[in-house]
């Protein structure tokens, strides 16, 4: 089941998983910082405090499920699964090697724990709101949820409006879709690559109940997703407004980072920034 975690031992727990984030993306050499980084609270929020879960037994029949579309930000999700308890946090290392079960898009067969596979862009929305139809009209399970994080980058893809108009038609009340609304992409802003805006306008055309709010605000995580479980009617997405890089200074609203790895020395300089909290306490070793 879900922990029982206070708003500041959350708070702690995000800023663990950014560090080990950080750790694994350097002993990794590539993959992506900006995305992971701005999720952590979204994700901690998830795994400790809302879904139905039980890390010792992942296959379990009354689970929750997530579902993570962007899947190269799953260094958030192998990072928050390890603090959980899923696997050894020393394992965390080994993302992206040859072999390891830590690849740098999920694979669902290769841990267990994760629900889904995914590379190309768009895809996980889908996967979603297929369990979440199988929940709702073959199972009758109405009290388990489907919760799904797509980027906004990656609403440029059109199989996203698909599972869109799909969620929507079926009334897909189960299914609760974070968006992180970073407003970058790989190549720049969202607004110069592909305008997003009106973004709350189109998911309500879909038929979707809409909020919005800060990422990075813990209460504001649960009292979303508490009043999307009253939508009975629709299935719901939160517009959740992030920082990307979010905790690391050098990092933070610089799109360059969205799909760039620290080197050494930058790492160095992050996990001091993280462990002292932008420099609001004493580091460990000073």
């Amino acid at each position: 089941m879900s922990g029982q975690l206070t708003i500041t031992q959350l708070e702690k727990t995000a800023n663990e998983v950014r560090k080990n984030i950080i750790t694994s993306l350097l002993a990794a050499g590539s993959g992506h910082s900006a995305g992971p980084l701005d999720l952590a609270e979204i994700v901690t929020t998830l795994y400790f405090d809302i879904m139905r879960i039980r890390p010792e037994e992942p296959e379990w029949n009354e689970r929750d499920f997530f579902f993570l579309s962007n899947g190269h930000c799953v260094p958030v999700q192998y990072a928050v699964m390890a603090e959980r308890g899923y696997f050894p946090k020393e394992e965390l290392k080994t993302l992206r090697h040859l072999g390891s079960r830590l690849q740098g898009h999920p694979e669902r067969t290769k841990l267990p724990g994760l629900e889904n596979t995914s590379g190309p862009l768009g895809s996980g929305l889908s996967q979603a709101a297929g369990v979440a139809y199988a929940l709702q009209y073959l199972d009758h399970q109405l009290h388990r949820f489907v919760y799904a994080v797509a980027g906004d980058g990656e609403l440029n893809e059109g199989n996203i409006w698909e599972a869109a108009m799909f969620a929507g038609k079926y009334k897909l009340s189960q299914l609760i879709l974070f968006i992180d609304r970073n407003n970058i992409q790989i190549d720049g802003s969202t607004e110069d690559v592909m305008p997003l805006e009106d973004l709350a306008g189109k998911w309500r055309s879909f038929g979707w109940h809409v909020q919005e709010i800060d990422g990075h605000n813990i209460e504001s995580i649960q009292d979303a997703v508490g009043m999307a479980k009253a939508i009975t009617n629709r299935p719901s997405v939160v517009i959740a407004h992030t920082i990307p890089g979010k905790g690391v200074d050098f990092m933070e609203y610089d799109y360059h980072w969205h799909g760039m790895p620290p080197n050494s020395e930058q790492a160095k300089e992050a996990l001091k920034e993280l462990r002292t909290l932008g420099g609001k306490i004493r580091a460990e070793h000073e």
